[in-house]
């Protein structure tokens, strides 16, 4: 082996590294019923029939989970059919929501599902997004940790170096920018919801790292 050829091995796995993530791998249950909800989704809501719920990711949605606690915020997303105290939701689909990673206090990344499988985590954009849920802003209150914040800049490095189509990064609180986008793909006009994650500082610090487009863009 060359010497040159040696430079570039060692340069080449030392750019790997620099996007190497500790991710803990969580899943929630993904079984046939999901699938079906999930295909049953898409079909009502964006008009397309699929063999499966794959997608290409074209966009990053980052959201708080409303509670302070991670085993209560992984409970939310674990079973396939949403719970009875979502009637925001409900009417739209008994789909539960899901997310692809969840963010602890303590900035612990951790993966409940494929990134490239559909989850239900934002009305319009499922189908091209991947989620990034943060454990807190339980009553709308803007507590996420300053480790929360840098895990989520070295989960979007990491996202964006794996996914070339990644263009785009939005708080779950700007969704509805997003309406006049090729992105957005919702049919009913009536279905929208009032969010204010992940929290407008939150955002603005994080999205500062990045050269990503927001809706309005």
């Amino acid at each position: 082996m060359t010497s040159a050829v040696k430079v570039y091995l060692l340069l080449t796995m030392c750019s790997l590294n620099s996007f190497a993530m500790d991710i803990v791998q969580k899943p929630i249950i993904f079984n046939q019923l999901r699938l079906q909800l999930s295909k049953e989704y898409i079909s009502k809501h964006y008009e397309q029939d699929v063999d499966d719920i794959t997608i290409i990711p074209r966009i990053i949605v980052i959201h708080w989970t409303a509670i302070d606690d991670l085993d209560a915020s992984f409970k939310r997303f674990l079973f396939p059919t949403l719970p009875l105290d979502r009637p925001d939701i409900q009417k739209a689909s008994s789909l539960n929501v899901s997310t692809h990673f969840m963010i602890d206090t303590d900035g612990t990344i951790y993966q409940l599902m494929p990134e490239t499988t559909m989850a239900r985590h934002v009305i319009g954009l499922n189908f091209s997004s991947i989620g990034i849920e943060n454990v807190g802003g339980q009553g709308n209150k803007p507590n996420l940790s300053s480790a929360q914040l840098q895990s989520n800049k070295n989960l979007i490095l990491y996202l964006t170096n794996k996914y070339s189509s990644i263009n785009y990064l939005i708080g779950h609180s700007e969704y509805t920018q997003c309406e006049n986008t090729s992105l957005w793909l919702e049919k009913d006009k009536n279905y929208r919801t009032i969010k204010y994650d992940p929290g407008d500082d939150f955002m603005k610090a994080l999205r500062s790292n990045f050269n990503l487009k927001t809706c309005h863009d």
